[in-house]
């Protein structure tokens, strides 16, 4: 039951991103949506896998992944972003 309701959430959190990705002016403010959805959509989603699989090797593997991903996602974003600002990508400023 639990793992269903993530599940559910799992795709409001990606419905929101996908809203925020289109509202929000300027590739910097997209990246940071784009950048917070995924984590929080990939931990929700990978928490809902683990309740459902119960205390398994399956389990274990999970956690590694979501490990990766804590690690990995951060790091890949900061890349995107710092070669859009080297490459003279402007940050555009709200009015």
């Amino acid at each position: 039951m639990i793992s269903n309701i993530l599940l559910v959430l799992t795709w409001i959190f990606i419905g929101f991103g996908v809203l925020g990705i289109y509202r929000l002016p300027g590739i910097y403010a997209k990246l940071l949506t784009s950048s917070k959805i995924d984590t929080v959509a990939v931990i929700t989603l990978l928490v809902a896998l683990m309740i459902k699989s119960g205390f398994s090797h399956m389990t274990l593997k999970l956690v590694f992944i979501l490990m990766f991903i804590l690690l990995t996602n951060p790091i890949a974003n900061h890349i995107i972003a710092s070669s859009a600002y080297q490459n003279g990508i402007e940050i555009i400023e709200e009015k």
